[in-house]
């Protein structure tokens, strides 16, 4: 029990590709379920390990903690190295792996922020709201469209092998605006991203997780 990991997380968050990583990897974990934006009961479940009520948050079997979805990505596929789930320090992809690592979360991620309670930014207008709702989905379909125009995927987003990068994307690509305007504004990553849904190793894990239920393409 001392080497278990604990993740505070839920169902189709963004904790999503740190419990498929932590499967894939086959570290022993539970999970705190917390869906934060279901209110402060939930939040303050989070509390205790991450000051912002956010989740994703990882508690190492050594008690650290560790938030932030990408800095935990990237540390659990870093730390085991034999699952090959990133470019190493001296891989000429490594570079370009921080690079897109660091952009969803800065880039897409940032925009549910905005998106969960407009009123954080414009108050209780509720044309102020809408706008905001509209214009954060047009954005975060540039992104997409923008990082697929920089990016020449092998069967992977980097190349032949697959990275954490890949379950990022595959997991985010789920959100709004949705997967159809997803495939639209990036076709480059498009089959990537199915070939993650259908790995059989995550088959279990998809259905439990984030499964995929009539329309979830949008």
């Amino acid at each position: 029990m001392g080497m278990v990991f604990t993740l505070y997380g839920a169902a189709g968050s963004g904790s999503a590709p740190v419990e498929a990583t932590l499967r894939l990897i086959g570290l022993d974990y539970r999970v705190v379920e917390a869906p934060t934006w279901e209110g402060e009961v939930e939040r303050d479940k989070v509390a205790a390990v991450n000051p912002m009520r956010q989740i994703p948050a990882l508690v190492t079997p050594g008690g650290e903690v560790i938030t932030e979805s990408a800095a935990i990505l990237i540390w659990l596929a870093d730390a085991h190295p034999h699952a090959r789930l990133s470019p190493g320090l001296d891989d000429p992809r490594r570079a370009q792996f921080l690079r897109w690592m660091s952009f969803i979360p800065a880039a897409v991620y940032s925009m549910f922020w905005v998106r969960d309670e407009p009123s954080r930014l414009v108050g209780d207008d509720p044309h102020a709201q809408a706008a905001i709702q509209q214009r954060t989905i047009d954005r975060i379909a540039e992104c997409w469209r923008m990082m697929d125009s920089q990016i020449t995927p092998g069967r992977f987003l980097l190349g032949e092998e697959m990275t954490v990068l890949d379950l990022y994307v595959a997991v985010a690509s789920r959100w709004t605006p949705r997967r159809r305007r997803f495939y639209a504004e990036a076709p480059g990553m498009a089959e990537v991203v199915r070939r993650v849904d259908a790995l059989p190793a995550l088959r279990t894990f998809w259905a439990e997780r984030f499964p995929f239920d009539d329309g979830w393409e949008g």
